[in-house]
Order: structure tokens, then C-alpha cells, then sequence
């Protein structure tokens, strides 16, 4: 397997491209946007998770919020749990392991993004074991495919900022007469060559 070992003052979790069973997504939100700010509208909580009345579309809220979801199979959308959900599934020892690296690794994402000029609004990390039943960070990480990043300066509550990631895909998508379930229409070469423009932005300028 290959391994790189993330020590950032907890438990060290390892970053795995070899094989482990996945075990939960999760995801940290900051910020009132997405799936989070229909959430709020019709509940006023995200994931189950109360906030205050009044809150605009992507307001920043005090702290991050770490809301457990299940890895959902190919095709389909993953699905919100509760923490006692993942208590039970895989103990409280990993459930609050999970939460304090996931919140560890968001804040230096967030503290490294914005000296450049970038939000992350909010983002999500899997979860898995390997073979010894040690706790392993999987898939993809702090991409634009899962994660929002917002270029600080054009941000401001109360509208869906501008953004360097797959929003623009999501957007296009709500222009169309589909119910969100699979087979997903084909995307335009446009919205295609559009987004993998975004994309490189926000990569240079974070790698810059």
C-alpha cells in the first residue's frame, strides 16, 4: 500500500492510494450554500444540526459544522447520517477521530487558501481502514470536486458567490428538465472546457 503518514498534532491518519474498506464521507461546512442552504431553509438546520434564524445564503457561520454522510454506491448521491449512525457502524473512538482530523485538516486547507486570496466554503473528506484496522484518508482531497472555493474578495452573503469549481456544472444542470437521478445528461464541450477552466485557476493560484 502506498501510505503518506499526516501528522498535524493528533493522531497521525494516513493518506492511502492502495486498497481499504471505505468507511464514511464527511462533510465541513462554514458556510450556508449548496445542499446545506436548501437544508436550512427547509429545516432551519444542516444536517440535523440547528442554527440561528435569519441566516443568508452563504453566510459564514462561527465554526465549522462536521456533518457524517454514508458512501453511497456509483451513480448515486451519498446520504446524510446522523453521528449516532456512525457511532454505531463503527464505534465512537473512530467517529471522533474522524471529526477531529477532518476539522484539523479543513482549518490549515482554509488558513493556506485564504493567504492567497481563496475560501473554502466547505469540503469533504473519506474515511477508510486498511487491513490493520487503522484509520486511513482516501479518495480525493480538497479538490474542486469536492470542495467550493470562492475568491475572497468577489464574496459577500446573500447570493451564490462566484467560484472556481464544479458549481458551474451544477448551475447548467438546473437549467434542465431533470430529476437527478442517473443516466446524467450529456454536458455541452462548452460547460466541459468552461469548468476545466475554473478548475486551472484555482489551481494556479493556489499553487503559485
Amino acid at each position: 500500500m502506498s501510505a503518506r503518514t499526516i501528522t498535524n498534532g493528533c493522531a497521525p491518519v494516513r493518506s492511502s492510494s492502495g486498497a481499504s474498506r471505505p468507511c464514511r464521507s464527511k462533510r465541513l461546512w462554514r458556510y450556508v450554500i449548496g445542499s446545506g442552504w436548501k437544508d436550512y431553509q427547509a429545516t432551519g438546520a444542516i444536517c440535523g444540526i440547528e442554527l440561528p434564524a435569519g441566516l443568508q445564503q452563504a453566510a459564514q457561520l462561527p465554526e465549522p459544522i462536521f456533518t457524517p454522510s454514508t458512501k453511497a454506491e456509483v451513480g448515486d448521491h451519498d446520504i446524510n447520517v446522523s453521528i449516532d449512525q456512525i457511532v454505531a457502524k463503527i464505534g465512537a473512538d473512530k467517529t471522533n477521530a474522524i471529526r477531529e482530523k477532518s476539522i484539523q485538516l479543513y482549518r490549515q486547507a482554509v488558513d493556506y487558501a485564504r493567504a492567497r486570496g481563496i475560501i473554502i466554503a466547505d469540503t469533504k473528506f473519506e474515511f477508510g481502514v486498511d487491513a490493520n484496522d487503522e484509520l486511513v484518508l482516501i479518495d480525493e482531497i480538497l479538490t474542486p470536486d469536492s470542495s467550493r472555493y470562492w475568491p475572497a474578495d468577489e464574496y459577500r452573503a446573500g447570493i451564490s458567490p462566484p467560484s472556481y469549481d464544479k458549481q458551474f456544472v451544477r448551475d447548467y444542470l438546473e437549467t434542465l428538465d431533470w430529476d437527478k437521478t442517473p443516466p446524467a445528461p450529456k454536458l455541452p464541450f462548452a460547460v466541459v472546457e468552461k469548468t476545466m477552466q475554473k478548475y486551472r485557476q484555482v489551481r494556479d493560484i493556489l499553487l503559485d
